[in-house]
This record gives C-alpha cells, sequence and structure tokens, in this order.
C-alpha cells in the first residue's frame, strides 16, 4: 500500500512540475514574440495546462480511495491530519517516509532526517559553531513542513502567538519558523503514539518552550 501510495505521489508531483514547466514556456515568450505568436502557444498551453488539471484530480481521487480503502492508512492519516497546519499533501508524505511509522517511531529522529533538528556545528575540535540543521535532509519533507508551518502560524492561535512572541524577542524569524516545524512533527507523533487525534489541552508539554 505504501508504494501505491509513493508511485501516486510521484506522478502528482510530475503532473504538477509539468504545469509548472508549461507555464513558464507561455510567460517566457511574452515581450519577446508577437501577438499572433504569443496566442497561439497561449492557446496550445491551456488546452495541455487542462488535461493536466483533470489528471491531477484523477489521481487526488485515486490517493483518496486507496487511503480510505486501507484500515491502518486512514487511521493514520485522520491522526496526522488532524494536527494544525498538516494538509493531505504532507500527512501523504509523512506516511511515505516514515513507512507508516515503522521505520521511524521517534519525532527527535524524524526532525533530524526532515532537516528541522538543529545540531552543533563544530569547525575544528575546540571551537563551537552556531547551531545549524542538517543540508542532508530530505528536502521534499522539509519543504512541505515550512509550508505547513507557516499555515500554522496564519491558522493556528496558539502557534501564532509563539511565533509573533519570539520573533519581537529578537529571535531570527527561519529559526522561529523552524521551531515551529518541530513543534509540527512533536505534535505529529504525539498523535500516532496516542492513538488520539490532536488537541491543544492534551499536549501542553510539548510547547512550553
Amino acid at each position: 500500500m505504501i508504494k501505491e501510495l509513493k508511485n501516486l505521489t510521484a506522478l502528482r508531483t510530475r503532473l504538477i512540475n509539468a504545469k509548472k514547466q508549461l507555464k513558464s514556456s507561455w510567460q517566457e515568450g511574452e515581450g519577446f514574440l508577437d501577438k499572433a505568436s504569443q496566442k497561439k502557444i497561449q492557446q496550445c498551453c491551456l488546452c495541455s495546462l487542462k488535461d493536466l488539471d483533470q489528471d491531477l484530480v484523477k489521481v487526488g481521487k485515486e490517493l483518496d480511495q486507496l487511503i480510505a480503502s486501507d484500515k491502518e492508512l486512514n487511521r493514520l492519516f485522520n491522526l496526522i491530519t488532524s494536527v494544525e497546519g498538516i494538509g493531505a499533501v504532507t500527512a501523504r508524505e509523512v506516511l511515505i517516509t516514515t513507512n507508516e511509522f515503522k521505520d521511524f517511531n521517534e519525532a527527535k529522529k524524524y526532525a533530524c532526517y526532515a532537516g528541522v533538528a538543529p545540531f552543533q556545528h563544530q569547525p575544528g575540535t575546540s571551537i563551537r559553531g552556531k547551531s545549524r540543521v542538517s543540508h542532508l535532509a530530505n528536502k521534499t519533507v522539509k519543504t512541505l513542513l515550512h509550508m505547513s508551518a507557516l499555515s500554522a502560524i496564519r491558522n493556528c492561535e496558539e502557534l501564532r502567538n509563539y511565533y509573533q512572541r519570539k520573533v519581537a524577542e529578537g529571535k531570527n524569524k527561519m529559526a522561529v519558523i523552524n521551531a515551529v516545524r518541530n513543534k509540527l512533527i512533536l505534535r505529529i507523533f504525539a498523535v500516532v503514539r496516542k492513538n488520539q487525534k490532536y488537541k491543544k489541552t492534551m499536549y501542553i508539554s510539548l510547547h512550553k518552550s
């Protein structure tokens, strides 16, 4: 089931990239081509974009049906998406990369894998540098968690207040966003471990810092 989920997710990504490429080829001609040529390219692109949109809808339905058809996948998906800021795309990627939480069962390990957990950079044997995040991370997961963190900051009062408070204290904005990403990972693993959908009062201890 995870393999099929991975294949469908990869297909969805390829379709989205194809849309981006088409839009780029259309826009690149603006200001360089005559109006007739530009209109012809635009019409061709619009037809192709329409077909790609239809394919994306089909793949989306296939993904929904696949998750709904498997009891364990459906259970985990519903738990993950109960966390504010975590949407279907991020939840599917978490399911794939954790192998239904069989390969990762600790939030800290997954945070390292996603390039979210900071580590102490040591350029020499005695000099300790600033804490950084790993560049050897799964960049897809990291990007999705970044988007999820931004969504959570916009829509979750608790995390929005946290973000604003830390920024007001002089903290670097990207560092605070990274902290929010880490909090989201903690929440995801907490709901899976407890087998309960996310409720703010259940996990206050996770977010005191």
